[in-house]
């Protein structure tokens, strides 16, 4: 099988950990018998500030037809956050449905979590997010911009089909997994129509998973539980804004958010499907080859598993383990002394045998 798979490396540090991600994905492809034809696509802050534009108008039109799309990290100096985000992830996140963002919570072997005592067994669970309505929407404006009556209005959007299909998504995930549990994020104390309307869908919702069993957290107080009870989780769910803050949170109690992988899936596979590690462009060490490699590999992994080929994403997955046990393989964030290209080989190595 040969997989077409659209390449974005972005910017800052996604033009250095892609090429290690790659090189993972053709270790992992010889040793399972896939194949891969990469085409690359130069849409970044730097093809905004050529052209004005994030990518071109038919952009996505020219990657639709792609069984995936590895993507790096968007986002620099120069080019305000709202114009790289609306005008490349969103934009794809939406156009091909990529309503589940997926998230991955675990405590790798040697990596140590900055919470005390706590094991790989302590740390192990999913965070799903919606990632296509609720907080970040774009129905809003401005009114009397630059005097005292100033005013700012943001519009949250939540749809029962919108709402459904996460939290089905996310039974569905906890019915693969040995606890079988599911936990909400919401905030229906505080936020009085969306939040109570998305726990009136996950009470019903959870009607048709009598073999799931569930919780339901306040934000606040979730937040706080991430970090004192993190054993307690396996599937979480929340809203847009919700995941994407716990979505953060979650691989900073495991140890480093610059391994955290992400996917944005379109669970009915209608659309190409994103991979993406979490750590951005950080571009404060763009260039000096000693970004951490691992998010971007792990979201490769990802893929994988997306694809189909859940053993070839498992092995990725053992041998990134494998090299976070050797302190000689480790980048610098991670208390080692490995660079970019390094820490990659040391996985191609170990995922090839």
């Amino acid at each position: 099988m040969t997989y077409r798979i659209a390449v974005i490396p972005g910017d800052g540090i996604g033009k250095e950990v892609v090429p290690e991600g790659i090189r993972v994905l053709e270790a992992a492809g010889k040793r399972f018998g896939l194949d891969f034809e990469w085409e690359e696509f130069d849409w970044s802050c730097e093809h905004y500030a050529r052209t004005g534009a994030m990518m071109p108008e038919d952009g996505l039109e020219r990657i639709s037809d792609r069984h995936a799309i590895f993507l790096g990290a968007v986002g620099f100096p120069g080019v305000a956050d709202h114009v790289s985000l609306w005008g490349l992830l969103i934009p794809i996140r939406r156009r091909f449905h990529q309503y589940v963002n997926l998230r991955p919570v675990r405590l790798l072997r040697g990596v140590t979590s900055p919470l005390a005592g706590r094991s790989a067994e302590d740390i192990d669970f999913y965070v799903v997010r919606e990632n296509n309505e609720g907080e970040y929407s774009e129905i809003g404006g401005r009114l009397f911009a630059g005097s005292p009556e100033e005013m700012a209005l943001q519009q949250s959007i939540f749809t029962r089909k919108g709402v459904d299909r996460v939290l089905r998504y996310a039974f569905e995930l906890a019915r693969t997994r040995k606890r079988k549990h599911v936990t909400s994020a919401t905030k229906s104390n505080g936020i009085i129509h969306t939040m109570p309307f998305w726990d009136e869908r996950f009470a019903a919702v959870q009607k048709d998973y009598p073999d799931v069993e569930t919780a339901q957290f306040h934000i606040d107080i979730l937040a706080a539980h991430f970090v004192q009870h993190p054993d307690w989780f396996d599937v979480v769910v929340g809203s847009n804004l919700f995941g994407d803050i716990l979505s953060d949170l979650g691989p900073g109690i495991a140890g480093s958010i610059g391994i955290a992988p992400s996917a944005n899936i379109n669970p009915e596979r209608d659309y190409p499907s994103m991979f993406e590690p979490v750590h951005g462009s950080a571009p404060d060490i763009a260039g000096k080859g000693i970004a951490n490699p691992i998010g971007q590999i792990w979201s490769a992994a990802m893929m994988l598993e997306h694809l189909g080929h859940l053993d070839a994403g498992a092995a990725i997955v053992q041998a990134i383990e494998t090299v976070l046990e050797d302190p000689k393989a480790r980048t610098g964030d991670m208390g080692g002394s490995a660079d970019t290209v390094t820490c990659g080989k040391a996985v191609a190595e170990a995922v090839a045998g």
